[in-house]
């Protein structure tokens, strides 16, 4: 069992890491669904090694400083609503008993929090440059466009399930074998 400080202070660091990754796409423009998508794999190691619930509290204060700090509120919808809590998420999705199962969860939670965030995006916290840049799209081209990100997020989360082996049989046993 980790020690308490130990966890406290990995969440701390890899908290801090995400808000800076949410922080450069600020910087980076091109890097918008990038740097949040790596802002949530940070939380892995996290529950690996302290569990679900440390991690969510963790995705939490990570939400909260973003929506202070992080100019582009496009960024922060998609980390709070998808990127952020998913790799915490992927781990109890896949304890169901049939892949097609897991699957079809991931694929519904994704376009349930990708359309919920678009909507909230658009009518609620009216942010003009998503607006803007939507009304240039015609419906057909929107489809596509889920569609193609629906690819992206399994080839997402098969990068996540490597990414977490690696973590685990490799940075792991070299890194962290003493605490």
């Amino acid at each position: 069992m980790k020690s308490r400080s130990f966890r406290v202070a990995l969440g701390g660091v890899l908290g801090a890491l995400s808000v800076v990754m949410l922080f450069f796409s600020g910087l980076f423009p091109f890097a918008s669904i990038a740097l949040p998508a790596v802002a949530g794999v940070l939380f892995m190691p996290i529950v690996v090694e302290s569990g679900r619930r440390w991690a969510f509290f963790c995705y939490l204060g990570v939400a909260v400083l973003a929506a202070l700090l992080v100019p582009d509120k496009e960024v922060v919808c998609l980390f709070v609503f998808y990127l952020g809590y998913y790799p915490i998420l992927k781990s109890k999705i896949e304890e169901l008993s049939h892949r097609w199962l897991q699957w079809g969860c991931k694929l519904l939670l994704f376009n349930g929090a990708i359309l919920l965030a678009y909507y909230l995006m658009l009518h609620v916290f009216g942010l003009a440059a998503v607006a803007d840049e939507f009304s240039t799209y015609t419906t057909s081209f929107l489809a596509v466009l889920l569609a193609v990100a629906n690819v992206t997020n399994v080839v997402y989360d098969i990068a996540l399930t490597r990414v977490v082996s690696m973590y685990i049989h490799w940075f792991r046993p070299k890194f962290l074998r003493r605490f």
